[in-house]
């Protein structure tokens, strides 16, 4: 499968398109990488240098694209973080290029917000943005918790909460929208505390996948990056969401525990290619 990914870029560390593209290649498929911004390392580390690529080259860059004859091979759009305004209309502009080259296309729009433990770190209006622009017109929407309640006002604290909140993103058939929401991670008051959980929800099933929580000094950046990518390629490729859900779970894992085996802040994705693939441990997705 070919993916068309505008996210942002690091020269160091794993977040964006840095931990999109390669679990996305180990898997076999084409990424064209369009680099929302170009930064020395992650925001996380408190300073940083490099600036966000305007909103023209990278326009220029997607029209290079299409101009080599090539949207309509796409089968899917991945898009993250948005710099400002200006390259929100971009990603919209992207996203009307793809599926009118491919209407089989799927747009995955992962809203990058924030999260729990920083809170929200994009500029003022990129949440209306997602909210109002970019959900209604995805097909596939996937917030972490943080971002799930900011994003619809609703405080998410028990499955049942979450799956109203979710429920709240999706289109229905006569709407357009999301057809599906993934909830990337979910930390819930009525569930163990040594565990994670991830939620795929549609407008009628729900599906949920609880994985151990690893106890990280400083927990790794990136990891809704890598599972948005993955969920989005096995769900692709099979239509299956309980076996996409269940592996990007094993995936992601075993990524995250050759990271705290190696003592590393950022992602191993390098040392852990092999695990990615053939995760050591299996996780089964449950239908709610």
């Amino acid at each position: 499968m070919r993916f068309l990914s505008l996210q942002s870029h690091v020269a160091y560390g794993y977040v964006g398109n840095r931990a999109a593209t390669f679990p996305l290649q180990r898997l076999g498929h084409e990424v064209w990488a369009v680099n929302t911004v170009e930064f020395s390392n992650h925001t996380g580390y408190g300073a940083w240098r490099g600036r966000t690529a305007p909103a023209d080259q990278v326009a220029e860059i997607v029209q290079g694209i299409e101009a080599l004859g090539l949207l309509p091979s796409c089968d899917a759009l991945l898009t993250g973080y948005v710099g400002d305004a200006a390259l929100a209309d971009v990603v919209l502009d992207t996203a009307r290029r793809v599926r009118a080259a491919n209407p089989r296309a799927i747009w995955c729009c992962d809203p990058v917000l924030g999260d729990i433990d920083t809170g929200i770190y994009v500029k003022p209006g990129i949440d209306v943005f997602f909210r109002e622009r970019a959900i209604p017109a995805a097909d596939l929407v996937t917030p972490n918790h943080f971002e799930l309640e900011h994003l619809t006002g609703c405080t998410v604290s028990t499955m049942s909460e979450a799956l109203t909140a979710a429920r709240s993103l999706l289109g229905g058939p006569k709407l357009g929208g999301p057809r599906l929401a993934l909830i990337t991670s979910l930390r819930r008051a009525d569930a163990p505390a040594d565990r994670i959980e991830m939620v795929a929800v549609s407008s009628d099933a729900a599906w949920r996948v609880a994985t151990p929580l690893i106890g990280f000094e400083i927990a790794p950046n990136g990891t809704g990056d890598t599972v948005a990518a993955l969920f989005t390629a096995h769900w692709l490729a099979g239509d299956d969401v309980a076996d996409a859900l269940g592996r990007a779970a094993s995936s992601i894992f075993a990524v995250l525990q050759t990271t705290h085996e190696l003592g590393e802040r950022e992602l191993q994705l390098v040392a852990a290619q092999d695990r990615l693939i053939s995760p050591p441990r299996r996780f089964t997705a449950e239908k709610l």
